[in-house]
């Protein structure tokens, strides 16, 4: 817990303090755990065939276990089948006391791996982790218009889009983002993760039938430090809780053409005879994002028909390579991203189900001097506004054109580019305007 005498209600500078409310409570006991003494004693025994030596302490670290009344108890329980000898230690007691395995235990140790050659900390067994992912959805804090504002402030939206999407943001329900490419649909989806702020709650791994699945994800999970000082060994000391969780920023997982009906379930490897979350589930409590949807290699229907149960119940079905199916929260704000027609890649069954449909449109003029001017600004070329003009007039009106709010940022690179060839400083000139609109904008 924090310090005693500490005065600041938010002593880890959390964008959501209230969610140390529900932090799972540290186990006091092997029971309290949720897992049998065989599972624990076996990620303990490969701990130290890995490591050679370990001590009592050293194993309640590495399963994120308390080592009173839990590891204490695994300890005893794998002394008492003389899997481990004592081989001594520098302090008292023993949490300090070095273990090392017997032959036996090298022989239980090697058995173990062929089951699962995982090592680390101990899975949160599935029935807690369903019952607080559920409860964690309640302390989700409302994002205001002025967060919304500050959130898009890189971005050029219209009021009117910015009216639709605070409602869909808060819904944490499901989004269809569509319109015409380059107009800022995936920009606006991470904006929307950024901006979703709080901290959400993610498990290194779950237990089920005595099968273990990896959430925790570096590449997904951002882990917000809950230290509140040092010991006096110098150790560091944190936020009382069950260590087994990591306190993260609200993930935000966005996969693109890489997505599979396959990689919507549970990936189990052949080698480390384990699994790994699909990426809905390393999504919890925060937003997943299908990027260039209708571009993957399965079938926008086959995808689509995958979520209607999900979207409608909350909640998800997942498959053990034992055949057995459980339950899963499916908790997160679930976005779509495409530059396809809805109407050729979903039916209106399915349309119905996505509750806010909102359209990026192609900027009008004004929009797009904004975005101009907005880029320029940012590389530190003098904004012109009628260059724009003159960009407009001979080039976007005479070919009928479309702009697109990506436009700007691509002619400012080109134009840098040309102006870095020509030994002169970048400018919005008719010259080297001319020259990045001849490559740039082009009828093919």
């Amino acid at each position: 817990m924090p310090p005693a005498g500490h005065s600041d209600d938010n002593p880890f500078n959390l964008e959501n303090p209230s969610i140390l409310d529900i932090a799972p409570p540290e186990p006091k006991s092997l029971e309290e755990t949720g897992l049998k003494m065989g599972l624990l004693s076996d990620i303990a025994l490969k701990f130290l065939y890995y490591s050679g030596t370990g001590t009592g302490m050293a194993i309640a670290e590495e399963l994120c276990l308390p080592w009173p009344g839990v590891i204490e108890r695994v300890v005893d329980f794998v002394a008492t089948e003389k899997l481990v000898d004592l081989r001594g230690g520098k302090g008292f007691g023993r949490a300090s006391v070095e273990f090392v395995l017997t032959e036996k235990g090298r022989e239980y140790a090697r058995d173990a791996l062929t089951r699962t050659t995982y090592v680390g900390p101990a899975p949160v067994p599935i029935e807690q982790y369903n019952a607080l992912i559920t409860s964690q959805t309640e302390e989700n804090p409302v994002v205001s218009r002025e967060d919304l504002l500050m959130g898009l402030s890189h971005l050029t939206v219209t009021e009117e889009l910015l009216d639709k999407l605070g409602p869909a943001v808060n819904s944490s329900r499901s989004l269809f983002l569509y319109g015409p490419p380059g107009n800022g649909k995936t920009s606006l989806a991470e904006a929307i993760s950024r901006m979703f702020g709080g901290e959400a709650f993610v498990p290194y791994c779950l237990e089920i039938d005595n099968q273990i699945i990896k959430v925790f994800d570096s590449l997904n999970h951002s882990p917000v430090p809950l230290e509140v000082g040092r010991d006096g060994a110098g150790r560091r000391q944190t936020f009382e809780m069950d260590h087994r969780w990591q306190l993260c920023r609200r993930p935000a997982v966005v996969v693109g053409g890489e997505l599979t009906l396959e990689t919507l379930d549970l990936i189990y490897s052949e080698t480390a005879r384990f699994y790994e979350a699909p990426f809905q589930v390393k999504a919890n409590g925060g937003m997943l994002l299908i990027d260039d949807f209708g571009r993957q290699k399965v079938h926008p229907t086959d995808l689509l028909n995958r979520w209607i149960v999900p979207l409608e119940k909350r909640i998800d079905f997942l498959t053990l390579h034992t055949g057995k199916k459980f339950e899963i929260p499916f908790e997160q704000l679930l976005v779509f991203s495409t530059n396809l027609d809805p109407k050729e890649l979903v039916d209106e069954a399915f349309l119905r189900r996505i509750k806010y449909k909102i359209e990026v449109k192609n900027p009008d003029e004004e929009t797009f001097r904004d975005i101009f001017q907005r880029v320029c600004e940012a590389v530190g070329i003098p904004y012109v506004d009628q260059a724009i003009t003159y960009l407009i007039e001979a080039y976007y009106k005479p070919r009928n054109m479309q702009m697109r709010a990506c436009h700007p940022r691509d002619l400012v690179s080109l134009i840098k580019d040309a102006a870095r060839y020509r030994q002169i400083p970048p400018a919005l000139s008719k010259d080297l305007l001319d020259q990045a609109c001849e490559v740039f904008l082009v009828d093919l």
